[in-house]
Order: C-alpha cells, then structure tokens, then sequence
C-alpha cells in the first residue's frame, strides 16, 4: 500500500472490502461490494428497491445473521478492527449503531422511554441520562413538547425521529441509516436530513446512508455508491454524480 493510500485508510472509519452475503446458504445477495467511510463524513448508498442496501447495511451491523445471511467472502472494518465474530450489540458499545429501515419504535412505550432504551447500553445513571436526554431534546425540539405521548400515536415523521434519537443515545461515532426519507412528506425529510447534518458538523457524527432519494441524499453526502443488483456500479463525489444526465437510469433497470 503506498503512504497516500495508508493516510487515506489510516481516516476511514469504516472499511468494506470486497464483501458478499449470501442468505440461506445459497442466494447472492450481495456481490463484491467496497466502500469507505471517512471519520467525519456522510456518505451515500444509492439504488433501487432491491439493490442491496439495506443487506450491506445489516452486513455492517451484524444484524444479517438474524436472517439466516452471513458474509461469505470480504472483510469489513472498523476503527481499523475486523467486525468478523463480533456481536452486534458490543459493535453498539463501539459506536456503531444502525437505524433500520420502517422506523422501528416500541409503539406502547412513550417517545421519552423508548430514547432511554438507547441509553440502557451505556448503563447511565440517572443524571446523566437525563443530561443526554435534553441532548436529543435540542436537537428534535418536536420530541420535546411530545415526550409523554405513546410513540405508536405520533407520525411518521415523529416516530423516525425517534428512531434517530433512540440511536443517538448511545453516542455513536458512525450511524447507519436505512432509508430515512421512506413515505414522509418533503419538508419532514428535508427537517431530518438537516439535524443529520448538523449532528455531522457540531458532534463529527459520521452516516452511512442507504436511500432511494437520489437528490437529497446527495445535497447532504460528499461521497456516494450507487448499487444495482448487489453490486457497485458508480462511486464519487456527490456533486460528479449529481451532475450524470444517467444516475436515473440505474434505477429503470437501462444499464
């Protein structure tokens, strides 16, 4: 490896190499995928419905094993440590946690206790949950005037903000979101992407974002993937990919 490609790698936060999953011991799901995050970035994973985002993503968190998957082949890396072997929840205490797809609250439990169940790993005392809880606070002010409310009974918006904030809580140095923008309404997503956005410029929070919303995703992301069938078919910056007349035509199935 030359100096320029180790100072590169020695910044990367979380590095996959080359990795394929495959479920029940016999489908490809995902085929030879490689990227990187860098400490401090938001980077995009871009495709279809099926491309194999959301597989990567569970391959990263280790959450793919809870449906009969593994990574059959690569290497995926973080904090310059192999993942292989490594439990989901001691990857949680690593700081690394996923936000999955269909935003996923305890729907009986109110929006304040399903954000403390993120805080359980950490094993907080009381004033420091409180502390991390008006953290969340400052940064989803609607979650605020809502703490007491069932999360079951609030939006969809809401709820993924919940989500968010439960994840959150366990002070994270590199979240995986799963389709954010799924089913709400343009001006909640673009109020979503920008508290991302900020917890990445005031917190260094870093975000690898599976999304099918190819314009907001790259207004918000410096580097992007685009996967059709399980494979990488383009990288780049952000604004390169944006400025392609064809990015669309990966997700119309014309490459």
């Amino acid at each position: 490896m030359s100096q320029a490609a180790s100072d590169i790698a020695a910044n990367d936060l979380l590095q996959v190499s080359d990795i394929e999953v495959i479920y029940d011991g016999a489908i490809l799901a995902v085929a030879g995928v490689s990227l990187s995050v860098p400490k401090g970035g938001i980077v995009a994973l871009l495709g279809a419905n099926g491309a194999g985002k959301s597989t990567t993503l569970k391959a990263i968190s280790g959450l793919v094993r809870a449906e009969r998957a593994e990574v059959s082949r690569g290497t995926i890396k973080f904090l310059g440590h192999d993942t292989a072997g490594v439990d989901p929840s001691l990857r949680v205490r690593q700081g690394m946690v996923h936000v999955l797809e269909g935003r996923h609250v305890f729907p009986q439990l109110t929006i304040e206790d399903n954000l403390r169940s993120g805080g359980f790993v950490r094993r907080l005392s009381r004033q420091d949950m409180a502390r991390d809880l008006e953290r969340i606070y400052a940064w989803f002010p609607r979650l605020k005037t809502k703490r007491k409310t069932q999360a079951g009974l609030t939006s969809g918006g809401e709820q993924q903000m919940v989500a968010i904030g439960r994840a959150l809580m366990t002070r994270p140095t590199l979240v995986l979101l799963d389709e954010p923008s799924m089913g709400l309404a343009p001006i909640i997503v673009q109020e979503i992407f920008e508290i991302v956005a900020q917890l990445n410029r005031e917190e260094q929070v870093s975000f690898l974002i599976a999304e099918q919303n190819i314009n907001v995703a790259l207004k918000y992301a410096t580097t992007a993937y685009v996967l059709d069938t399980g494979r990488v078919v383009l990288s780049g910056g952000s604004e390169a990919l944006l400025a392609r007349g064809d990015l669309h035509d990966f997700y119309l199935g014309k490459h």
